[in-house]
């Protein structure tokens, strides 16, 4: 074999490895701070943990062949696609919780009763708006349930005004379709 024929691998290879490094890490990356800002801190240490070992191999590689330009290209296509495929994880993932708030001028009583008939919790109470009287609907649901409070929503309310916010933290009560059982660690106060 020929030392041209590793020298062309090796060529391939590295950035490849490069890319691919970076592309993981930074989705990696990407998960940890979600983890973070979801108030899920045990796991997060060691999403990074894992984090950084795969970015010192992609760094490594980088510092090891400085003359090969490819490689500063594959570093930076792999921060790229890793960004890309974070923000893909994070919308797949659906972690955490949501409080939703929906307003209405007009009577609310069936999108009350749909709500808690597809398991949600609900809190309603008489408010004022600009306009006058209005109902305010509030629900804390798990980020995955969103899709379906939307859709109940716009199906029996299409002009009601929704505000959708991250929890950090709840304790007690009825949170989503899944009851009483809360994910890892939102039941903590921060």
């Amino acid at each position: 074999m020929s030392a041209a024929l590793p020298e062309a691998i090796a060529l391939v290879a590295t950035p490849l490895l490069i890319f691919a490094a970076r592309m993981v890490d930074v989705s990696l990356a990407t998960i940890r701070i979600l983890l973070i800002s979801r108030g899920l801190k045990r796991v997060a240490p060691f999403v990074g943990f894992v984090e950084i070992l795969i970015w010192l191999v992609a760094l490594g590689q980088v510092v090891q062949h400085l003359d090969r330009w490819i490689n500063y290209v594959a570093y930076a296509g792999g921060f790229a696609a890793g960004t890309w495929a974070g923000i893909v994880l994070e919308s797949k993932l659906a972690l955490g919780l949501l409080a939703v708030r929906i307003i209405t001028p007009d009577d609310a009583t069936d999108l009350i009763e749909r709500l808690r008939s597809e398991k949600f919790g609900v809190t309603s109470v008489a408010a004022r708006g600009v306009t006058g009287q209005v109902r305010l609907i509030i629900t804390v649901i798990q980020r995955k349930d969103l899709r379906k409070v939307e859709e109940i929503v716009h199906a029996l309310h299409p002009h009601a005004f929704l505000s959708i916010s991250d929890v950090r933290a709840v304790s007690e009560g009825f949170f989503g379709r899944g009851g009483r059982g809360l994910p890892l660690e939102t039941g903590k106060s921060t």
